[in-house]
């Protein structure tokens, strides 16, 4: 007889009494074996362990699943955590699971207890109906009409189908346990997969109380936290280089690793279906957008390689670089000095290496390549929504709103938030934080992100100030060319090349150091909040982290991109730093070489770092962790062991994958104008970062919990934002950083000799200074000056638009300095309207969904709701009947009878 408190709902935790029995026929008999407590004793009298399949992820019965693995170390001094153990496993048992323990002498290190979790047909029923679950009712029987054109060229990018597509397509509806017989069950044990089954026992983990006395203490994370467990995750189903000897195992990870963590494979398409089957949703979703976003990334890089070659073939034409390297031009010209006191007097001949290298980037091709990127964002936001609301329909997520995960607070929400009040809707008790409490929270988490995010920009400055030193010591070094003597590279290596090379290398090192701090401060920050629900904490732990991010990798290519060179001053009115470190100039090259050097250093040694750090280190912890097992005999060494001794996929593992990718998505949009090759070494990466994620996942991980998400979240609109900012972002890097504009004007407006051509270019961009007007504070010191200077020199020449001494508004700025600001905003202002308005064209032009994909859902909705509709005449029919006729013929259930339940609805 079932007896039933409270309601049945969301977050409900279902308890039966301890008579209570699971004798299912499916489950077989019980295990002999198995206490009453749950913990095995067959373990103590010596197992022999070689007449099962170290592969096995059943009990030893062979039948019953093995859902989930807790495991534990009996400390000495551990009466306290026992304890808990013994209340947690107790409540585990109240809440229908069942459980089996082997004993520590059979564990490979000989001190590790491993208790193993199997969740029954009732308890899978059960909370599948309040999850609301989605499974099969009926065969899809919508023909698919959908034919991609020259289909052919793809077959030898493709997987084998059974890879692919690794179960039928069917209509599904949300499993509702009082209607089992409207639902394709052929084999109850069998109908969820084990990834539904290790979401519903871990659901149940979550929430299951660990003491008596106070019954707000639960959920397996607290007893992880408190040592009471080492460790809490479901199995693999079998090696990842080996199918599993029992025929019951799946081995979906041997063909992950087979068809998709194999860098053999990388030029083949990625099986989503698969990976979602068996890592559920969440995961699934973000190889799709990895792979999509790859994909996109071929085209962007195809582009910007032409750009690139366009500047290489171009070389020759570069009439300013030649003007710079000319003898009796470049050479002729004395610029004044870069620094006060050990810089000396130089020829703008010096720089012709670097003017020859700015040309590469700085040319009429990255105008083009600026705009097509802004539009390319816009094309890959837009097909990307489309690709979604595809997987949407396709892994059954069109109808999972947020409101559903809303429903589903974290345990330590209800655990922190003692306070309660009615909720209207629900009509039910509910914890919350009050507002004052949730005020002072948010204020504090204000208050330090903004210290931190001070902290970077003061460490920003640290390095800003290191370059404004260290160039007067390599001036002073350098000014006998003593690199000339190096091979190779010896010519190219300038005072401003060294400078902005060993700068970005320090401010590399600073972003690295920075980054392990700022994980756990952001961390910090959040759990502080107390957010209501998982959602909620993902996407305030993203936003912070991303701020943090975004303030550390970019605010030194902010800097050398918007803030170098642009307030300098002229010689005899300098600006200065703290009083004493002078401004910054560009060489006469430009600085977009500078901000080139910085985003191939920050940006590769990240790619590079980053992909050193997940491939690596797992492995070498879990070789070091797995040494003691490598010596036993392999068949001592069980699937839980296995999985046991690989790292740990933290909740927050998923996480630090989108934040990677996403930093550099900034770095190839928001920089993009000073270096189009980033989209190809970003497509490069990428390559190889799907399969060392790939390969990481099914090789050096344990099973994730699988998890539903039918978006990227957060990311989405964070994407939006930065694709809104790369455009006013390399607008005004054309403008401001590169030398396109005042090309362009002095080639239309004061080209003298009548021609479109850049002839004196170089002479007209230079101002005139008196060098017997420069403040003694700021001249050169004996000996610094090059042997060729002497006294017949009396003026040298800087980089800007003033009037000559003697002329009657000296040293004021000229009216082509105030036509070449005027034109840098015109074209600022006209290239955003442009690229806004394409990009608003294009998001308009592209539906967020497919026409079929809406046709399909509408479909699917109507055939859901008719047989519904006629499953519950039918039954209404055959109640009639039973009634009438005294004689009940009605089909038995799937499940006749249900033991007793009770449903805590303070959980709610």
């Amino acid at each position: 007889m079932n007896r039933i408190t409270g309601r049945t709902g969301d977050q409900s935790l279902i308890e039966m009494s301890p008579s209570d029995s699971f004798n299912d026929e499916s489950n077989g008999p019980h295990n002999p074996y198995t206490s009453a407590s749950g913990s095995s004793q067959l373990g103590q009298q010596g197992i022999d362990k070689s007449t099962q399949s170290k592969d096995s992820v059943f009990f030893r019965d062979g039948v019953r699943r093995i859902d989930f693995i807790l495991s534990y170390v009996d400390d000495k001094d551990g009466e306290r955590k026992q304890e808990r153990r013994r209340e947690y496993e107790a409540n585990l048992q109240k809440a229908g699971l069942e459980l089996e323990t082997e004993d520590k002498s059979e564990s490979d290190d000989g001190k590790t207890f491993f208790l193993k979790i199997h969740a029954p047909w009732e308890v899978l029923a059960t909370y599948a109906d309040v999850l609301k679950i989605k499974v099969p009712f009926k065969a899809n029987d919508i023909p698919d009409h959908s034919q991609i054109p020259m289909n052919w060229l793809s077959t030898p990018f493709r997987l084998p189908d059974l890879v692919m597509h690794p179960e039928p397509d069917y209509f599904t509806a949300p499993f509702d346990k009082d209607k089992a017989d409207f639902f394709l069950i052929d084999d109850k044990d069998t109908f969820f997969s084990p990834s539904t089954r290790n979401r519903i026992v871990f659901y149940i983990l979550a929430r299951c109380p660990y003491t008596t006395e106070d019954k707000q203490k639960k959920g397996i994370k607290r007893l992880l936290s408190n040592g009471t467990y080492s460790s809490a995750f479901p199995l693999h189903d079998s090696r990842y280089y080996k199918k599993s000897r029992d025929p019951n195992c799946e081995s979906e990870r041997f063909s992950l690793y087979k068809h998709w963590a194999t860098f053999l494979c990388f030029f083949k398409e990625q099986p989503l279906n698969l990976i979602r089957k068996y890592y559920g949703e969440k995961i699934g979703i973000y190889f799709a957008w990895l792979g999509f976003y790859t994909e996109m990334l071929s085209f962007a890089a195809v582009v910007g390689l032409i750009c690139f070659l366009y500047g290489l073939m171009t070389y020759e034409e570069n009439e300013w670089s030649k003007e710079i390297c000319d003898e009796n031009i470049g050479g002729q010209i004395i610029m004044c000095p870069l620094c006060d006191k050990k810089c000396g007097y130089w020829k703008l001949n010096s720089t012709c290496s670097s003017s020859w290298q700015s040309h590469l980037f700085d040319n009429v091709g990255t105008v083009f390549f600026a705009i097509f990127m802004g539009i390319w964002v816009t094309l890959f936001l837009e097909f990307w929504k489309r690709r979604q609301a595809r997987l949407e329909y396709e892994w059954d997520l069109v109808d999972f709103e947020e409101e559903q995960q809303q429903l589903q607070l974290r345990p330590e929400y209800e655990t922190k938030c003692t306070n309660k009040r009615l909720n209207h809707i629900t009509q039910e008790m509910e914890p919350y934080l009050p507002v004052t409490s949730k005020c002072a929270r948010t204020c504090l988490s204000g208050a330090t992100v903004l210290f931190w995010i001070s902290l970077i920009i003061a460490c920003i400055i640290g390095v800003i100030a290191y370059r404004l030193a260290v160039y007067a010591a390599f001036a002073s070094i350098m000014k006998d060319s003593p690199t000339n003597n190096l091979h190779m590279v010896g010519s190219l290596i300038t005072p401003q090349l060294a400078t902005s090379v060993t700068a970005s290398c320090i401010n590399f090192v600073i972003i690295m150091i920075l980054n392990l701090m700022y994980e756990r401060v952001a961390i910090w920050i959040t759990d502080m909040e107390i957010p209501k629900t998982h959602l909620e904490y993902e996407n305030k732990l993203t936003v912070k982290m991303f701020l943090f991010q975004f303030v550390n990798y970019y605010s030194s290519c902010f800097y050398v991109a918007f803030f170098k060179g642009k307030f300098v001053g002229h010689p005899g009115d300098y600006v200065y730093m703290f009083g004493k470190l002078r401004n910054e100039e560009c060489d006469p090259g430009g600085c977009l070489i500078e901000l080139t050097t910085q985003l191939v250093i920050v940006m590769t040694g990240k790619q590079v770092w980053g992909n050193i750090q997940e491939a690596l280190v797992p492995w070498l912890m879990n070789w070091w962790g797995s040494r003691k097992a490598r010596n036993h005999p392999e068949s001592l060494y069980c699937r839980w062991e296995q999985d046991h001794d690989l790292q740990g996929f933290g909740q927050l593992g998923l996480f630090y994958e989108y934040l990677e990718m996403v930093i550099q998505f900034g770095f190839i949009t928001l920089f993009v104008a000073s270096f189009p090759l980033a989209p190809l070494l970003a497509l490069f990466n990428n390559i190889i970062e799907v399969r060392v994620d790939a390969w990481k996942f099914t090789t050096q991980f344990r099973r994730p919990v699988a998890s539903k998400a039918h978006s990227i979240g957060a990311w989405q609109e964070i994407l939006n934002g930065v694709a809104v900012l790369s455009v006013v972002t390399n607008a005004f890097i054309v403008a401001f950083t590169s030398d396109m504009i005042p090309r362009l004007v002095y080639m239309y407006a004061y080209q003298t000799n009548g021609q479109l051509s850049m002839k004196g270019y170089i002479n007209d961009s230079l101002s005139i200074f008196s060098i017997d007007q420069i403040p003694a504070e700021s001249r050169p010191e004996p000996g610094e000056n090059p042997a060729w200077f002497n006294s017949s020199i009396t003026t040298c020449r800087y980089r800007d638009y003033r009037y000559p001494p003697g002329h009657g508004q000296e040293y004021k700025h000229t009216m082509q300095f105030w036509h070449i600001l005027a034109a840098k905003l015109a074209f600022i202002i006209i290239m955003e309207h442009v690229v806004f308005l394409v990009k608003y064209f294009v998001a308009w032009l592209i539906p967020d969904v497919p026409s079929e994909v809406k046709a399909r859902v509408k479909r699917e909705r109507y055939l859901v709701q008719e047989y519904l509709h006629n499953y519950e005449v039918e039954k209404l029919k055959d109640q009639l009947t039973c009634n009438t006729y005294n004689d009940c013929t009605c089909p038995p259930m799937i499940y006749p009878s249900l033991p007793t339940h009770e449903v805590l609805s303070e959980c709610l």
